[in-house]
């Protein structure tokens, strides 16, 4: 895989940069703008080097329709003011669109084509459409890894027309995400959390081999308890696990992994109801469990204390409400307090997750911090993704 920043000779060259730019909008207004800001660093080390850059991005799911509200005139304005860029939204048919259009003005220096979801071709992986898209540049850079798993144009395709490199944000990710599959330090933990078992059995099945502890919390672990007798009263389970969680626990045995699950618990009879600690025997019908109990707390954090590296993917309970917050923080604490002492390799992802560490400030008190969703899980279960292959 070539890497762009290994290019030194981009003066003046066009450079179609793909980006995931798809920010949530209210009214058109960008409530989140961490995909944005991950990616200023590319478009720095291009604006750097003196090249044209246009920018390719979606935002939502319009379905080859033209929806206003999806337009990305909120994130180009976004862009403008962090970069101090004169930056044009090409908002014109892309497939009327070709390479004199752009850059007419002499001190412009980035583009950006309107939502390429707006066409249907983007996602059938059109040929015709991706070598159109590849007329406009003279290189291509995937810098999109969160859109890696998919098979479309202007990820897949596109890399038949045009010299390709992958950018430093996708870099930094594959580096990030090989560190704790293949070039691992020893001992490795991983904390899985989320509510259904069934999304997670891949990777849990593909890590296995490769981890000494998997510890199971959230939603997932009310599964656990449930397969080993215990009442979880009312809380959030799956239906038709007992096969699955048995598969889990004898390859575990078989690869010499520990699976470690909570041994006390936080319910509440609602949502939004106060904290109670109890042990695994004493929840009632009526019940939630929505938190793990101090002494699970402990287990986890005396494992964290001898772990080299880690991946936390799912909070430990509802952290959404602060009463029943206090498990997923302690482990987040944990897990900086090892960081500051560069005593382990920490990677985390997923929506919850992120979403939690942007809520306490702590996304950069992580060695990575993925927010790549579907891209991030099928790289943990081991599935070749087109994006990457391409590129390859």
């Amino acid at each position: 895989m070539r890497i762009i920043k290994n290019e030194t000779n981009l003066r003046q060259k066009k450079v179609l940069l793909r980006l995931d730019l798809n920010v949530p909008l209210s009214e058109g207004k960008i409530t989140d703008t961490t995909r944005i800001d991950k990616i200023l660093p590319t478009i720095n080390f291009l604006l750097k080097h003196e090249a044209k850059i246009i920018i390719l991005s979606h935002v939502g799911r319009p379905k080859g329709k033209i929806e206003k509200a999806l337009s990305l005139k909120p994130i180009c304005e976004n862009l403008k003011i962090k970069l101090n860029q004169n930056i044009e939204l090409i908002s014109k048919n892309l497939k009327e669109v070709n390479s004199d259009d752009l850059f007419n003005d002499d001190d412009q220096k980035i583009v950006i084509l309107e939502n390429l979801r707006f066409y249907e071709e983007e996602e059938k992986n059109d040929n015709v459409f991706a070598e159109h898209l590849a007329s406009l540049a003279d290189i291509y850079i995937n810098d999109a890894f969160s859109c890696s798993h998919r098979a479309h144009a202007s990820i897949s395709e596109i890399t038949k027309f045009l010299p390709s490199y992958a950018g430093l944000q996708l870099k930094l990710e594959i580096d990030a995400l090989t560190k704790i599959t293949s070039e691992i330090k020893k001992p490795i933990t991983c904390i899985i959390g989320g509510s259904k078992i069934s999304t997670k059995i891949n990777i849990i099945k593909n890590l296995i081999p490769i981890f000494d502890n998997i510890i199971i919390v959230g939603g997932m672990a009310n599964n656990v308890l449930k397969f080993k007798g215990y009442n979880i009263g009312k809380s959030i389970q799956e239906d038709n696990c007992n096969k699955v969680i048995e598969e889990i626990f004898s390859l575990s045995v078989k690869k010499n992994c520990k699976i470690i699950y909570p041994v006390d618990v936080t319910v509440g009879k609602h949502l939004k109801d106060l904290p109670e600690i109890k042990g695994l025997n004493d929840v009632s019908e009526d019940e939630l469990i929505l938190d793990i109990g101090p002494k699970s707390i402990k287990n986890i954090n005396n494992i964290i204390e001898e772990s080299k590296t880690i991946l936390w993917n799912g909070p430990a309970g509802y952290f959404e409400n602060p009463s029943f917050a206090k498990g997923s923080l302690e482990i987040m604490k944990k897990i900086i307090e090892k960081n500051k002492a560069n005593t382990i390799y920490s990677v985390a992802g997923g929506g919850d997750t992120v979403a939690l560490l942007n809520s306490e400030g702590a996304v950069n008190k992580f060695n990575f911090v993925s927010t790549a969703g579907g891209a991030f899980l099928e790289f943990l279960e081991g599935r070749e993704l087109p994006g990457i292959k391409a590129l390859n």
